[in-house]
């Protein structure tokens, strides 16, 4: 299992993986601009705005390490817990939503095996709209201690790029990262049938750290 787990790292604050082709432009005209200013007064019209907003896609793009929560099956992301609802199969949806202003990498549940990972086409509606679950999203299968573990990472009005990190049949550890959603969006956890959840509906959730399963 990957190294990357959390609980063998310092703490420190890193840059999301995958953020490049967002950050990379932005950084780089923030940097001319000033440049500019120094020369020319106009620029610092130009200058101020594009720093300001540089600073801004540092916050949303930061990757804090965390050292892990107890419980087997920990949240896969930060955000608010918009809805607990039942499946007919026995299963139990667990929907995340993540603000622009949440951290944006997703982490694995718990210890396992990606057994399936398949990207779905489909719309951009607000991440706390109903048919949300019918966005653009990239739904994975963890084969666990559990039994099968359904992830889905959902993309949403701005979210419009989902990126893994990984791939079918690595081996993944709980808290471990898997993937980025860029900026706000939803992430759907189902727990297999007989594992309640622990967590209630507008409950704020830390991922790799808060408890989602009663045990």
């Amino acid at each position: 299992m990957s190294n990357d787990s959390p609980s063998h790292s310092r703490r420190r604050v890193r840059l999301a993986r995958g953020v490049s082709p967002w950050l990379a432009p932005m950084v780089a005209a923030a940097a001319i601009s000033a440049a500019l200013a120094r020369r020319s007064r106009p620029w610092v019209l130009a200058a101020a705005p594009l720093t300001a907003l540089t600073g801004a896609m540092l916050w949303f793009f930061r990757d804090p390490d965390r050292e892990l929560g107890a419980g087997l099956v920990l949240s896969p992301a930060d955000g608010v817990v918009q809805s607990i609802d039942p499946q007919p199969d026995g299963r139990t949806r667990v929907a995340i939503f993540m603000s622009p202003l949440n951290v944006h990498v997703n982490r694995a549940p718990l210890d396992g095996t990606v057994s399936s990972m398949r990207h779905v086409d489909g719309g951009y509606r607000p991440a706390f709209n109903k048919d949300s679950d019918q966005n653009e999203r990239v739904v994975w299968h963890f084969d666990t201690a559990i039994g099968d573990l359904e992830l889905v990472q959902i993309a949403g009005a701005v979210a419009r790029r989902i990126v893994p990190y990984t791939g079918i049949g690595a081996k993944v550890s709980r808290g471990e990262r898997i993937g980025l959603i860029r900026f706000g969006s939803r992430v759907d956890i189902y727990l297999p049938e007989g594992i309640a959840p622990a967590v209630t509906v507008g409950q704020r959730t830390t991922a790799g750290v808060t408890r989602i399963d009663h045990g």
